[in-house]
């Protein structure tokens, strides 16, 4: 069981109209990469510009986090939605600074 800091988050484009659920061990480096990658045709959350913030957990449990990344993955979009706005009812973009 490996302890640390790990995170599993949703992004979406700027319409909102598209979630990528992804698992990282550094939120504010894996949110650039995203960034980055805008536009990219080889990558999901690139070719539909998959870069703003709206969800996020944290685990000290790799396995957790894997865990949950895959269970929000099965998840249908409207659970998925639930799941954001239960937090983050309406879809702000969040900032991960300090969580490196």
């Amino acid at each position: 069981m490996v302890k640390g800091n790990y995170f599993v988050y949703i992004i979406t484009n700027p319409n909102k109209t598209v979630l990528y659920t992804g698992m990282t061990n550094n939120l504010q480096i894996r949110l650039q990469q995203h960034l980055d990658n805008r536009g990219n045709v080889n990558s999901f959350a690139g070719k539909y510009f998959c870069y703003k913030l709206v969800y996020y957990e944290r685990f000290s449990d790799v396995k957790m986090a894997i865990d949950r990344e895959k269970e929000i993955k099965d998840m249908s979009r409207e659970k998925k939605m639930e799941l954001i706005k239960a937090l983050n009812p309406y879809l702000d973009f969040l900032v991960a600074a300090g969580l490196g």
